[in-house]
This record gives C-alpha cells, structure tokens and sequence, in this order.
C-alpha cells in the first residue's frame, strides 16, 4: 500500500508509541517520548504533580504553544495510558489496517489520538499557518478513573475549548452527553460457623449479598442510566459460613436526580439485606465525575461540525455511557467534546485502526485549527 511521505511518517510514529508499554501510573517512557516530540515541534511542555499524587511514574504533560497570529486558543487532549497486556506489542500493518498479533491490544486508545495530533500539529508548523495558542494535554491514569485529569493542574490551561480524541467508532461521532457515575463500596459483615455442624449459629454475609441483589434493578434503568455490580469477594471455604463480602459495583446517569435514585436504591437494598439477617453493613459512595450534556448550538460542537463538513465527514452528534477526560473539564468549566478517532474493538486483543482513519484524525487536527 504506497502512502504519501505525511500519511508513511503518522503510521510510523503510531507503531512506534505502540511499542512503548505505558499501562496506568507507568506512563513515565511514553511521556518522555512525547516530550521531547512536542518541543521539537516548537511547544514548551511542563509536567505537573498528578503522578506525584496518584503514584505513577510521570505528571500530566502540558505543553503551550503560542499563536503566531489571528485564532482562538485551542486545547488537544488524549490520554497516555493503556490498558493491559500492552508489554511487547507487535503491530504489524495488515492490508490497509494497523493491528497487533492478537496477544496483546494494540493501545489505538490512545495512541492513535496522540499520533494524530502530534501530525496535524506538525503540518500547521510545515505550512507556516497561523494559529491562535495552541495547547496539547497528554494525560495520565484516564483508564482507572480519569485520575490524570481530576489531579491536572487546571490554571495551566489557557483555552477555553478542548478537543478531545478517545472515542472509538468512525471519525464524524461527536459525543455532546455523557453520564455521571457513582461508584459504591459495600463491605458486609456476618457471623462465621461450621457449615456442617452450626450453621444457624452463622450469618453467611454471601446470602446478605445474594439478597441484596435480588432486590435490585440493576443494568440498563431508563434511557438515561444504567448501574451494574462487578465483582463479589466473599468466602473461604466451603465448610466455613461465610463472614465477610466485599461488593463493589457502580450506578452512571446523565441525569443526577437519577443517579441519585439509582445510588440511593442500591444501598437501600443492602441495608435492607443486612437488617434481615442481622448482619453489619459499611457502605462507601464515591462520585468519580460529573455529566455533560452540550447540543448542537454549542460552539465548540459547531466548531468540530464545521471542520468535519470542510473534510467531506458527515458529522454525528451522540451520547455515550462512558465517561473520558471530557467530564472533568467539562466540570471545571473547559468546554471539552469528545471526538472518535476510527479505532475498533478497543480493549481487547482485536483492537485495530485503519490508515486512512488515522490520516483523517491527523486532517481533522489541521482543519479544526485552521478554522478557530
């Protein structure tokens, strides 16, 4: 497949930030990496105290570039961590498709964002095109909880607009609303005894559990919310009445009223639970991120709207039940949309992503700084 020298130098700057292992609060080598890129690109990059915090190897990396004429400040976010396995990726380019050899993922999500915009950048900088400021912010531990954005140090940011590249499906999807969610920690406490000998002298904290979910409504809610319990630690052995269980599972909404309910309802569920078998129940609520919900009026939407129409893309404004960097900026008051990059399959050993798919993302970099 014969690419032109821009298209050949995006794919190989891809494959080589594949190869780099960076899973979460192990970002330090990629961060490097994209350090020395950005500045080589005329940015100066600092990195702030989010790794320091969380206890990862590497901060945040910001990097400001400043306008060398007319343009809005602009902001381009990706995350730099992966899930697991990613140690020892191979991708290799099958056809007109980028994959791994299917024993590990291949890290599209992120690192095909990052490619992207390091090279729609990099062709704003070869064309002497004016630009307003531009920023890039390569974030840490997006995938255990957006952590690198909720610790990012939010006075460094100049733009007032963020572009996010992190969501899977074909370039043109415009997520304008995402959920909040709630995470709940459920520790229950019952009575130990012999299985076989006494075991109505036990309270099973596995059947205060299993009572517990009974009772509750669980996965797809409305149209707006959704909650699920994901995993269940209990037990040790079978003849021994099962004292303690740690649940743990979360409920998400666009709308907090709702969320509200649903969290409300699941505790309920288990404080019922524990009453009736007169069990001890400890439960923790973590709010992990605030909702969104932005429309098609919105500048920001119309600013990617109007870039994708210059490109020949037909946009698509969507929702999404998963939450991304977006939801924290958008709740420290930094309109962010959310922009998918043509990565598939993403977190599992199929993840691919197209060459052309990967050039448009570097084109819609371009386009959406030259139209600010």
């Amino acid at each position: 497949m014969k690419l032109s020298k821009e298209t050949q130098r995006l794919v190989d700057q891809f494959v080589i930030m594949t190869k780099i292992s960076s899973p979460s609060k192990q970002e330090g080598v990629l961060a490097d990496y994209l350090h020395k890129e950005l500045e080589l690109l005329g940015f100066s990059v600092e990195r702030d105290e989010a790794g320091a915090i969380i206890g990862g190897n590497t901060g945040n990396l910001i990097a400001t570039l400043p306008g060398n004429g007319k343009g809005m400040p602009l902001a381009f976010c990706c995350h730099m961590d992966t899930v697991i396995p990613c140690e020892n990726v191979h991708p290799h380019i099958d056809g007109d498709t980028i994959r791994s050899d299917r024993t590990t993922i291949l890290g599209a999500d992120d690192k095909a964002g990052i490619a992207a915009i390091l090279e729609g950048i990099r062709r704003i900088r070869e064309k002497n095109e004016q630009h307003g400021l531009l920023q890039v912010i390569f974030t840490i531990c997006e995938e255990i909880g957006l952590y690198g954005a909720k610790h990012l140090d939010f006075d460094k940011i100049k733009a007032s607009r963020v572009f996010v590249f992190d969501s899977n499906g074909p370039i043109g999807k415009i997520i304008v609303e995402a959920p909040a969610k709630d995470k709940i920690k459920v520790a229950i406490k019952g009575k130990s005894a012999h299985a076989g000998i006494c075991p109505e002298l036990g309270v099973s904290a596995i059947q205060v559990t299993a009572d517990a979910i009974s009772q509750m409504k669980l996965l797809r809610i409305d149209e707006k919310t959704t909650a699920n319990i994901g995993t269940i630690t209990a037990g040790s052995a079978t003849n021994i009445v099962a004292e303690e269980a740690l649940v743990i599972g979360e409920a998400r909404s666009v709308s907090p009223e709702r969320l509200a309910l649903q969290t409300k309802h699941m505790t309920e569920c288990f404080e019922s639970a524990a009453k009736k078998f007169n069990a001890l129940v400890d439960i923790e609520i973590e709010h992990c991120y605030q909702a969104f919900t932005l429309n098609e009026k919105d500048p920001a939407v119309m600013h990617c709207i109007k870039a994708m129409e210059r490109l020949g893309i037909k946009p698509e404004l969507q929702s999404t039940g998963g939450g991304s960097d977006c939801n924290i900026f958008n709740a420290n008051g930094i309109t962010a949309v959310d922009l998918a990059i043509g990565m598939t399959d993403v977190h599992t050993k199929e993840e691919s992503i197209k060459i052309a798919d990967l050039e448009m993302g570097a084109r819609l970099v371009e386009t959406l700084i030259e139209s600010a």
